[in-house]
Order: structure tokens, then sequence, then C-alpha cells
């Protein structure tokens, strides 16, 4: 059996903006990528915690300490700039390993900085 846990998390990220002329996905600061072992392409959930809206979409990289946290095509239009989101990944992880199994949650302040 396996089990699906919540592997990466950046909690209470700001939208810095949307670009709803794009093919879709959510661009992130290559730092926070990094600190989270999200990679570009993997599937991704967004919590809005400004508006209570959850969709999926996937991940692209943005500018290393840009800070840019941006919903692109159709997903532009479930949030606005300010908003506050949590991104979380899950990962499919073996029964015998799961109670052990330890998420990487990066917390971020008001500009998108990882707080160490």
């Amino acid at each position: 059996m396996h089990r699906i846990l919540l592997k990466s998390k950046i909690h209470r990220a700001r939208l810095t903006g949307t670009h709803l002329d794009y093919e879709g996905s959510i661009a992130i600061d290559a730092e926070l990528l990094e600190r989270a072992d999200i990679l570009p392409h993997e599937q991704v959930q967004i919590y809005n915690l400004s508006n209570g809206i959850r969709f999926t979409t996937y991940a692209i990289k943005a500018r290393r300490g840009s800070g840019a946290v941006q919903l692109n095509g159709a997903a532009a239009r479930l949030g606005q700039p300010g908003d506050l989101v949590i991104i979380a990944a899950y990962a499919s992880v073996p029964d015998a390993e799961a109670r052990a199994f330890k998420p990487r949650v990066v917390l971020v302040d008001e500009k998108n900085r990882p707080r160490d």
C-alpha cells in the first residue's frame, strides 16, 4: 500500500501577478522551488487563502530572487496580486516509509523571501 502525503509546501506566499495570455501554470521564484523540492512542470495544488479557491496546475521557474509567484493562463482568473496562497505538492509514499516521512515546508515573508 502507498499513502499520498504532503511532499512540499510553500506556505503563505503572496501572489505577485497574473498573466491571462499564457498557456497555463504558476511561475515561482527558482529559489523557492529548489528549497521546496518542486521541479519545473511538477503538479502542484494551489490553496488561495484570500478567496477560498483551490485548484491544480503545474510549476514553472521564475527568475531566482525575484520573489515571483504568478498565476498564468486560466488560473490567472483564480487570484489577484496580493492574495495569500499555499502551494503544495504531494507524493505517493510506501506505507513502510510513510510514518517517518517529513515534508519540506518553506515559510516566506511578505516579499516571498524564504524565512530561515
